[in-house]
């Protein structure tokens, strides 16, 4: 495993961090689990990252952690950053959602009693909220830091704009923040319109999540939509949205990544980890072998620059 330095920080986090929003919950086989965690810490990985309302059911993926944390694991908790994050719907009420001091200030407890855990190493709000000033929403981070619920403070889907509003706040409290987490994918690029600036001249790390685009950057979706495929069950990714012209990129960044001796998840990830502001890359996975074949990526990270203007063109 290689380890990146998180911004300005003191924390180096792996090159690939195991995040556990799906297959981790209640409907999720215990044994298949449990796996890809031992094989994740024994390959390196040292960092996994949930949130509040991972499961399904919302809040079970934190608790089956939890038990495996205190099961498996215990004798390394000082070898591990694990991080969770408050800010999307969690339970019914007005406190339940979003970005207040009460709704982030009860979640983390919350999570804490889940995961049985006395602080977890980073903690994030999840997206921004248009309704609670961000001064609340920051001091919320901040106090969570001083009580030592948190080592750390991180923010993720935030825009440019607003990042930078969130970093200078949380640095003039006192609590830099230490990490930002958006969606970032060669298919969702974003985060290059500012916001890995933005990052950069702040000294605050960045950690992508769905690298693969939800699967598509796999070559799962070569000949269409599989049954039983992520795309066939149409929740976070439909089958509409896999149009021609996007399995046409597909296939051709495919056979890009072929070439370089990699399967297509491999350069995808690989491509992200090219760009020194990138700290981390949050991969998922559904099974332990999956997970050994993302982490081969880190066989080659470099690219050429004529193969960077070929996936440019690709990607247009």
């Amino acid at each position: 495993m290689q380890y990146r330095r998180c911004g300005n920080s003191g924390i180096q986090l792996p090159a690939l961090s195991l995040g556990l929003w799906h297959n981790f919950g209640d409907m999720d086989e215990r044994s298949n689990y449990r796996k890809i965690l031992h094989t994740a810490f024994d390959q390196g990985i040292t960092h996994f990252d949930l949130a509040n309302n991972y499961g399904p059911p919302p809040g079970s993926a934190e608790s089956n952690f939890g038990k495996l944390l205190k099961e498996d694991f215990g004798a390394y908790r000082d070898e591990l950053i694990i991080s969770s994050k408050a800010g999307y719907t969690m339970w019914e009420g007005p406190y339940g959602d979003w970005g207040s001091k009460k709704y982030l200030v009860s979640s983390l407890d919350q999570s804490l009693k889940r995961m049985q855990l006395d602080y977890v190493d980073i903690f994030y709000h999840h997206r921004p909220d248009p309704l609670t000033p961000l001064e609340e929403t920051m001091g919320a981070l901040d106090l969570i830091v001083r009580q030592g619920k948190a080592l750390y403070a991180g923010i993720s889907n935030y825009p440019a704009d607003k990042a930078k509003e969130a970093i200078t706040l949380l640095k003039r409290m006192g609590t830099p923040c230490l990490i930002h987490q958006p969606k970032y994918s060669m298919f969702v690029r974003w985060a290059e319109e500012g916001l890995l600036d933005v990052l950069e001249e702040e000294g605050v790390g960045c950690i992508p999540f769905s690298p693969l685009a939800q699967g598509l950057l796999t070559n799962r979706y070569l000949n269409g939509v599989p049954e039983g495929s992520r795309a066939s069950k149409g929740v976070f990714l439909k089958a509409v949205d896999i149009t021609s012209d996007k399995i046409g990129k597909i296939k051709a960044l495919n056979g890009i990544a072929l070439e370089r001796g990699q399967s297509l998840a491999q350069m995808a990830l690989a491509w992200l980890l090219k760009d020194k502001r990138v700290t981390s890359v949050l991969i998922g996975a559904s099974r332990p072998e999956q997970l050994l074949d993302s982490i081969a990526c880190l066989n080659n990270t470099q690219f050429e620059k004529e193969e960077l203007e070929r996936i440019e063109l690709i990607l247009q």
